[in-house]
């Protein structure tokens, strides 16, 4: 048993010495990172915290956040072995860090960064607040409530429906090509975070997801900020109403328990959203603490 399990180590120890270097990294470090090609010009990239996509054009590229400084550098040296052009613009959907902390490998490529008004607010007093402003690179360009842009064949326009998971979500829509990043306004089967202090309202968020359902068709193509193990970061309508009914159902049963007498820590202890059987696993108690908070406040 010994002398066989040696030899199969021995001959994996040979098999490696035959690999050259840059195959053995490949090996051990291809999977870190993920890019899917939705089109031939428009893509997404996973690693880790938010999802990012990037559009290539003749006028340059643009990406579509940035996650945080150790993964933002992968993508950059991708995408341009994937293209000659610069990087032209880069977009937040809203200013968690593992959306925009990542900015930063983008300062000495890109000179432009957009993002709404209060995304550059929250941006900024995150970083006060942490004492890093020395590692943020922060929107330089915002808009309110609309921004239109032609980019190559590509005409870009970037929404502003209200408060949902922040007050400053962006959504980013690639016309021609009809794919929509929703950022953080879609965790696809995950529980999401719903950051108060930054102005997060769930009813509020309901309406901003009927608006985009109203302003998409039934085959605009969306990007997510986030999903759970087995789901995709990219889908269609159904997504958007499913998550929609998710956040709908935390609050009815939050407000039933709470009309029931139970306390917060009696309704923190439920295990599953009534209604939404899809959301599972962990973290369901950052919901259902800001369901508690935004109910009690009327």
């Amino acid at each position: 048993m010994l002398r066989r399990k040696f030899i199969q180590n021995s001959a994996f120890a040979f098999g490696a010495l035959t690999i050259d270097h840059k195959s053995l990294l490949k090996m051990f470090y291809e999977e870190a990172w993920k890019i899917k090609m939705l089109t031939d010009d428009i893509g997404v990239f996973t690693e880790k915290g938010g999802t990012i996509a990037f559009h290539f054009s003749k006028e340059g590229i643009i990406v579509i956040d940035a996650q945080f400084p150790d993964t933002a550098p992968h993508l950059i040296d991708e995408l341009k072995k994937r293209n000659d052009k610069p990087f032209r613009l880069l977009i937040n959907t809203h200013h968690h860090a593992d959306h925009t902390s990542g900015n930063i490998a983008f300062k000495d490529v890109v000179s432009n960064v957009l993002a709404h008004e209060n995304s550059l607010k929250n941006q900024k007093s995150v970083a006060v607040k942490n004492k890093n402003e020395d590692k943020q690179y922060y929107p330089n360009q915002i808009f309110k409530k609309a921004w239109e842009e032609d980019t190559g064949k590509e005409k870009m326009a970037l929404h502003y429906f209200g408060a949902g998971h922040t007050d400053g979500d962006a959504m980013i829509h690639l016309q021609d090509a009809n794919i929509v990043h929703m950022g953080d306004l879609v965790f696809n089967r995950r529980h999401p975070f719903v950051d108060r202090s930054a102005g997060a309202n769930m009813q509020s968020w309901m309406h901003v997801l009927e608006t985009a359902l109203k302003t998409f068709n039934k085959n605009t193509q969306f990007i997510y900020g986030h999903a759970a193990d087995g789901y995709d970061v990219t889908g269609k309508k159904d997504d958007l109403v499913a998550f929609h009914d998710y956040l709908g159902n935390v609050l009815k049963f939050v407000g039933d328990e709470m009309k029931a007498g139970k306390t917060r820590e009696e309704i923190l202890k439920a295990t599953e959203i009534p209604g939404s059987p899809e959301w599972k696993g962990d973290g369901i108690e950052r919901p259902l603490q800001a369901a508690f908070e935004e109910l009690s406040a009327g």
